[in-house]
Order: structure tokens, then C-alpha cells, then sequence
């Protein structure tokens, strides 16, 4: 699920569909700063972008600087769920942030992916945490659901040709994966993840 927004100064928050997702959400708000309120903004980027990590339910976030030439930087907030991202769009800590940039920038703009798309979305650039664990977090959920579907599925499909079974699990992982496995997993395991060790 994608929706994008169109530069507004007003703050945006989860619409209901959003909120009711229980999957990841990521949220990307991306904003032309002024080219000498640099360093305010950064020095305020940092301080909200602290403050939503600290939210229940935040599985990380993320500050983008501009490339040569351009004045654009994007925060990205992941959530575990919609409900955990409207919690923290509507929270007075929020309002008071949005409150003190306003004159520091030019345009923003607001989007937000769920599901299966959030979850290949986190990879970069909102990936809680080292790499390292996340590549064992997904390891260990393929090992599991390839080792069920060996058990549970293939002596079903034995007959099958090849790319049909191959097509098959497939199929199967990328949708347990992505819609049930680590949306759990990054959930229960966001504490570790989050650590830097």
C-alpha cells in the first residue's frame, strides 16, 4: 500500500486505512530546507527523529541528506503497525515539532508504505539496527518456513514438474515472509534490533 501526499505545511497523520494495517508502516516525509537554515534543521531532524524512535512501536528512522545541488532531506520513521504510526503522528510531542520547523523549510512531502512493501522498503534505508541482524532475523524465518514447507507441502507435490514445486515454495515464502513471519518478527524482536551490538 502506497499513498503520497502533496506538499502541504499542515501536519498529515495516518488515515484510517493506514492505521488499521497491522503490518509495518514506513513513513518517508521529505523537505526542501532553506539553504541557510541548514544546520537548525539538521540540529531539529535529529531531535524529532529521536524522539519517534523512543515511541512504542518505532522500529527505527532515518535522516537523508541532500545530494550536490539539491536541497531536499527525507526522514523515514518504520512502525510496526498503523495504529503505533497514528499514536506517534498524533501525540503532542509531534505538534510541537512540526510547530518549530515550519519556517525553516519550503515544501514537504508525505508518503507511506505498508505490508510487503514497507518490508523491503526498511532494507534501506530504515533498517533498524546493524545489517547483520536483520540477515539472521530473515535467515532463520526462510530456514523455518522452507523447512515447513518441506516437511508440510512437497510430499504432496512430489509428482509435480519442477518449476511448479519451485514456483510453489516460492510463492509460499514470499508471502509468509513478507505479510506474516517478519512483520512478527521485526515486532518482537525490535529491542535487539535496535541495539547497536
Amino acid at each position: 500500500m502506497l499513498r503520497r501526499d502533496r506538499p502541504t505545511s499542515s501536519p498529515v497523520t495516518a488515515p484510517e486505512a493506514v492505521e488499521d494495517t497491522a503490518e509495518p508502516v514506513t513513513v518517508t516525509v521529505a523537505r526542501d530546507v532553506r539553504a541557510d537554515q541548514r544546520e537548525a534543521f539538521e540540529r531539529w531532524a535529529a531531535d524529532v527523529l529521536g524522539q519517534a524512535a523512543e515511541f512504542p512501536g518505532n522500529l527505527g528512522t532515518s535522516l537523508l541528506r541532500p545530494g550536490p545541488g539539491s536541497t531536499r532531506y527525507h526522514l523515514v520513521y518504520r512502525f510496526a503497525d498503523g495504529e503505533s504510526l497514528a499514536r506517534w503522528e498524533r501525540s503532542a510531542e509531534r505538534r510541537a515539532a512540526l510547530s518549530r520547523v515550519e519556517h525553516l523549510t519550503e515544501s514537504v512531502d508525505y508518503a507511506r508504505v505498508a505490508g510487503l512493501d514497507s518490508f523491503f522498503t526498511a532494507l534501506t534505508p530504515a533498517r533498524p539496527g546493524p545489517r547483520w541482524k536483520l540477515t539472521v532475523l530473515t535467515t532463520a524465518a526462510v530456514f523455518v518456513i522452507t523447512l515447513g514447507f518441506q516437511l508440510l507441502v512437497s510430499p504432496h507435490a512430489a509428482s509435480w514438474p519442477l518449476p511448479a514445486r519451485l514456483l510453489l515454495s516460492a510463492v509460499v515464502v514470499v508471502v509468509l515472509l513478507g505479510h506474516v513471519v517478519m512483520p512478527r518478527l521485526t515486532r518482537w524482536f525490535a529491542p535487539w534490533l535496535r541495539r547497536r551490538r
